[in-house]
């Protein structure tokens, strides 16, 4: 199996009265790397390392424009931000539990940056799929007669094609076994590999 990391910025907080009597910028304002809502995807397959490279160019979604944003083409993660959060994406890389007890899913924990007047609060998800290697080369109506195939297994939460394979997310773990008889019943497809 392999693992993603989904990271969702799901608050923002401000404490003017800390600015004022703190910082050198009493009028520093909210955390301008982040926005409520912007997603980050980390991979770490095949030639992907995200967590490498402070997550530069994993920023998927964002209700601003990018040039500025943390986890853009341009930026890598706040340092702040990344102290705080790089522990639990590297777990997540690794198919650990990110915060087993703490959390009512161990694949997810709720954590936020250490700027004590600004702090910005994410959530970071393990993404646990399998990469299915199919042999034969798929048209759009072959990819959804698979993918409605691989969502008739209970387990499977989503199918993604990607060049060469299928991408198939799982929430608790799926024999190979299981994968294949369900591309089998679509027809004359047969799996060649799964990692």
């Amino acid at each position: 199996m392999q693992h993603k990391v989904k990271l969702t910025v799901i608050d923002k907080k401000l404490y003017p009265e800390l600015q004022a009597q703190y910082c050198a910028d009493p009028h520093s304002g909210a955390c301008p790397c982040y926005n409520v809502g912007d997603t980050f995807i980390f991979e770490r397959y095949g030639t992907a390392d995200d967590f490498w490279h402070m997550g530069l160019n994993t920023l998927k979604q964002t209700d601003n424009g990018v040039d500025r944003i943390a986890g853009g083409a341009a930026f890598p993660h706040c340092s702040e931000a990344w102290d705080a959060i790089s522990r639990y994406i590297y777990t997540g890389l690794q198919g650990g539990s990110i915060m087993r007890g703490w959390m009512n899913d161990e694949r997810v924990m709720i954590a936020c940056c250490s700027d004590g007047t600004r702090p910005v609060i994410f959530k970071i998800e393990r993404m646990d799929y399998k990469a299915v290697y199919i042999d034969k080369v798929m048209d759009a109506e072959c990819q959804n007669k698979l993918k409605d195939a691989f969502m008739q297994i209970a387990a499977v939460t989503d199918v993604v094609f990607r060049d060469g394979y299928a991408e198939i997310y799982l929430q608790s773990d799926v024999t190979d076994e299981a994968l294949t008889n369900a591309a089998a019943s679509c027809g004359e497809y047969s799996i060649v590999k799964i990692d």
